[in-house]
């Protein structure tokens, strides 16, 4: 479609007949009662085709309303809202969520959908945070799905394939102040030896390597000033850094361990500038706690034939949920991340060596990023998510080629209903 464009990285344009931008919800469920393919397109900061299809609705013009309910300690809000949209809301109310991932930009139903991460040994991903849904079936009914209800574990982090979110509704606590500081030089041995205690040195802390021959930076955010003192040996920063070398620290969040508001230092980058390079692929695998040392090595052990295609990885650790699509389903992870240069390509190639490394550790990719693998069959609860696919869109109206092959399996070699779309 002429003016679609690509996504925010620039790696993959999308290739719908049509993109509607309804007004209204009534708007937005007579487009897809009548579509035969549909997907959802929100803020354009997935890297592969698991938003695209042969038609797309944008929810832009939805009004925006984000309603803040202090006796119940949640806030509601329309689904295309992204997250700075919604700090900017809560400050002032007194509020918080638990946590943000890296960039502030992305929005609340994508993020949710997809199980995307901030950090924190005892921080669960974005979606744990939803308490209830509302959502677009495919015949055009509008479905209230809440925590406690059949199928809400399920539904949360539904990828898109359940019907078109149009209100979250997520749980807040009283605001609170986040320091950050940058640790710098940190050796792969202190890393290994102490991996615990780093991890859990800070809110959320995340090691930032280029995997040479250490670990460029650990980034420390903590409700408590931490101690500017070395951190096993690494040392902190004197200026404010950027998580890749040699970028401009200004679009990074304030650090130095200056305490301010949740919303500013959670994320790694400011909402208004650039996140991370811009130019760039990004992969991310996750894997089992208690694997984390063995399966960084095995990465560690393919520096050589990656190094030259990494701008940086980052390390952290999530809390395990009940989200049935989660990859942190019954089990605290590990995230070892990738920021590829924009060379899809070479980048495939490097996958599949990342991939094979990583096997015998049960890593399950983000399902927001690029990945080879087909990654559902990895799933305890991959069968009964099909089932609630197969009940809530028989015809596969939201089903694409992405979903089809990367989740439920089968893809269109065996006639899936719903895989013929343009993704």
């Amino acid at each position: 479609m002429p003016g679609l464009g690509t996504n925010w990285a620039g790696n993959y344009r999308y290739r719908a007949a049509r993109l509607y931008r309804p007004a209204t919800v009534d708007q937005l469920q007579e487009i897809v009662a009548a579509a035969k393919r549909v997907r959802v397109l929100g803020s354009r900061h997935s890297f592969t085709d698991i938003a695209d299809s042969c038609e797309l609705v944008s929810l832009e013009r939805l009004p925006v309303e984000i309603t803040v309910d202090p006796a119940q300690r949640t806030v509601s809000l329309t689904a295309g809202v992204t997250y700075a949209e919604l700090a900017r809301e809560l400050e002032p109310e007194g509020v918080a969520l638990a946590n943000l991932a890296s960039l502030p930009h992305i929005s609340v139903a994508g993020a949710v959908s997809t199980a995307s991460h901030g950090s924190g040994d005892r921080n669960g991903n974005l979606a744990t945070s939803v308490c209830a849904l509302e959502l677009v079936r495919a015949d055009g009914s509008l479905v209230r799905v809440a925590r406690g209800d059949q199928g809400f574990d399920g539904t949360v982090v539904g990828l898109g394939a359940l019907g078109a979110l149009t209100r979250i509704t997520l749980d807040v606590e009283p605001t609170y102040d986040v320091c950050q500081r940058v640790f710098e030089g940190l050796g792969w041995r202190a890393l290994f030896d102490h991996f615990d205690e780093i991890m859990s040195a800070g809110y959320s802390v995340s090691a930032f390597t280029r995997w040479g021959v250490a670990v460029d930076q650990v980034w420390v955010k903590s409700r408590q000033n931490p101690a500017p003192g070395p951190l096993f040996g690494a040392a902190a920063a004197t200026a404010e850094r950027h998580p890749i070398i040699g970028l401009d620290p200004a679009n990074a969040t304030p650090q130095l361990g200056v305490p301010g508001p949740w919303s500013e230092r959670l994320p790694h980058f400011r909402h208004g500038f650039t996140p991370s390079s811009g130019a760039e692929i990004q992969s991310e695998y996750l894997v089992p706690r208690r694997h984390a040392i063995p399966a960084i090595e095995a990465v560690r052990a393919l520096a050589g034939g990656i190094g030259s295609l990494v701008q940086v990885s980052e390390i952290r650790t999530v809390a395990a949920d009940e989200l049935w699509m989660s990859p942190q389903y019954h089990r605290d992870t590990v995230g070892i991340h990738f920021t590829w240069v924009r060379d899809q390509p070479a980048v495939e190639r490097a996958l599949a060596g990342v991939e094979a490394a990583l096997s015998p550790f049960d890593a399950r990719p983000h399902w927001g990023k690029l990945f080879l693998m087909q990654a559902g069959a990895m799933y305890e609860r991959q069968a009964d998510f099909a089932a609630l696919v197969r009940a809530a869109d028989p015809e596969g109206t939201f089903a694409n080629d992405w979903l089809c092959a990367r989740v439920l399996g089968g893809g269109k070699k065996q006639g899936r209903p719903g895989c013929q779309g343009a993704g």
